[in-house]
């Protein structure tokens, strides 16, 4: 009995692997794309801040007063418009998101108005923090963003500042030390798959 059960399944062994190709999976029908808990005004908005704030921090790598500049009163008008008003929360937090915004706005107006780069490095961190707390708040879904830390910044005292990718560029210290940094947090809000 046994060598026939062993018999039958030799032949049974033998035939499934035959040389025959092995069945196509058919492609799994794709599911709808994720939808934002936001309207696309508002991403539309915000999505403007961060390309401010990214031009922003590019100006402080590349050490140009002028792109720091033009970028400060990008992300200030940018922060300005924000679509707050279509951001689907309830209003406690639409009042906080508020406070952020104004906070920022107000940080890039002294920013403007100090002359000397250390000062302005100063309010793109305090710009920087501020815009953390408010993508956290709002929850910005459309893209991940990295908090980046520099524990040699401001003479050893520290500072953190955003970035739309894993790649270091230091904007308090890029001469001396460019790649100096590490992700302390990544933001990522997308509605998963």
């Amino acid at each position: 009995m046994r060598s026939t059960l062993f018999g039958i399944f030799i032949i049974f062994a033998a035939s499934c692997s035959s040389g025959d190709k092995p069945a196509v999976e058919a492609p799994k029908p794709q599911g709808p794309l994720s939808k934002s808990a936001n309207s696309e005004l508002f991403n539309q908005s915000f999505g403007k801040v961060m390309t401010g704030y990214y031009a922003l921090t590019n100006g402080f790598v590349e050490e140009k007063d002028s792109l720091i500049l033009q970028s400060a009163r990008a992300l200030m008008s940018a922060v300005d418009s924000l679509k707050l008003s279509e951001l689907k929360a309830d209003t406690n937090l639409v009042a906080t998101a508020a406070t952020y915004a104004q906070g920022i706005s107000a940080e890039l107006k002294g920013l403007l108005g100090e002359k000397e780069m250390p000062a302005k490095r100063k309010s793109l961190q305090m710009v920087g923090d501020q815009l953390y707390d408010l993508i956290r708040t709002v929850q910005y879904d459309r893209e991940p963003v990295y908090h980046i830390y520099c524990p040699t910044a401001f003479n050893d005292q520290g500072a953190n500042w955003l970035s739309n990718t894993a790649a270091v560029r230091n904007p308090y210290i890029p001469k001396k030390m460019i790649t100096c940094g590490e992700i302390k947090d990544s933001i990522d809000f997308r509605p998963k798959q």
